[in-house]
């Protein structure tokens, strides 16, 4: 199974129309989807502060950055196969 991070923090509208837009659409029988808060670690808060949401595949290190809608994530997805 595939593991990703869905990188963002509480409060965070943006964060949770992404979690909404995974949860439609991710197969979770193929990938794992963790959510991790920024404000709990100072070099997250550092490299993912003004970018959240972003969803970080744990295995290449690819990152999908906020704007992204269901092609965007479809896209992401396929390339990591």
């Amino acid at each position: 199974m595939r593991e990703l991070e869905l990188m963002g923090t509480l409060g965070c509208h943006l964060c949770e129309v992404a979690e909404a837009l995974i949860v439609a659409n991710v197969d979770m029988q193929k990938y794992a989807v963790y959510q991790v808060d920024i404000a709990e670690e100072d070099a997250l808060m550092d490299k993912y502060a003004v970018r959240i949401p972003v969803l970080v595949d744990l295995n290449s290190g690819a990152e999908l950055d906020w704007p992204f809608g269901q092609p965007e994530l479809e896209s992401f997805l396929n390339q990591l196969v």
